[in-house]
Formats: structure tokens, sequence, C-alpha cells
């Protein structure tokens, strides 16, 4: 149960932002505006999200990728923020659970999530 006030403020703040609709198990490409001193940069983080948080504003995701060396890095990102310049779903898994957090001690092939392949009706 929200205040009012706090409500309306919170549908200003998503007003004119179009996020793409995507679930655990789907892989994303996230582009996170870096600044480092007077110059700012488009950076890329592609992995698999293995969670989605909270709703409203107050909406997160958890993405996770295999970095060099085999090292697992995961990355949670606010829906809404400012840092997020892009958000792409490259493809759609099919998964059967909402927290992916098994993925985190599984490697190589094991690791793996089917992709959700489209029906084409003639």
């Amino acid at each position: 149960m929200k205040n009012r006030y706090i409500q309306d403020f919170e549908n200003a703040q998503l007003q004119g932002r179009e996020v793409p609709s995507f679930k655990a198990g789907d892989t994303l490409k996230v582009g996170i505006k870096i600044t480092e001193g007077d110059k700012t940069r488009i950076q890329n983080f592609e992995g698999i999200c293995i969670a989605v948080h909270g709703n409203g504003v107050d909406k997160t995701f958890t993405i996770r990728k295999i970095s060099a060396n085999n090292i697992g890095v995961e990355k949670i990102f606010p829906l809404y923020s400012d840092a997020l310049e892009s958000i792409k779903v490259l493809r759609v898994g099919r998964v059967r659970r909402a927290k992916l957090y098994y993925l985190r001690d599984r490697k190589g092939k094991a690791a793996r999530i089917k992709e959700l392949r489209k029906v084409v009706t003639a």
C-alpha cells in the first residue's frame, strides 16, 4: 500500500520509458553508459537474465555471463536507471523457473538453456 503522492511520482518517472519485455532465461545485451572524467562511452554487457525482482520503479534484473578463464560475473541493474542506454533481447530461453540460481553451480554445456522456438503456421 503506497502513498498516493509517491505512486503519482513513480508513474511520472515511468512515462516515456520504452523497456522490452523479458524474463529469466532470456539472453540480453545491455548497453551501459560509463563516464570517465569528462568522456562518456557505452559498454555492452551480454549474458543470461537469471532473476527479475521488484515492481514499478524499483524493478531490477540480474544478468550472469561467463568471463575469461571461466569466471562467472553477475551484475544487478535497476530497470529504469539513467545509466542504461539500451536493452536488447537476443534469445528467448525456455525455462520452468523464475529464478535461475542453479546456473551458478553449472559449467560448460550443463549451463545451456534451450531456446524457445516459434511455431510457424501456414
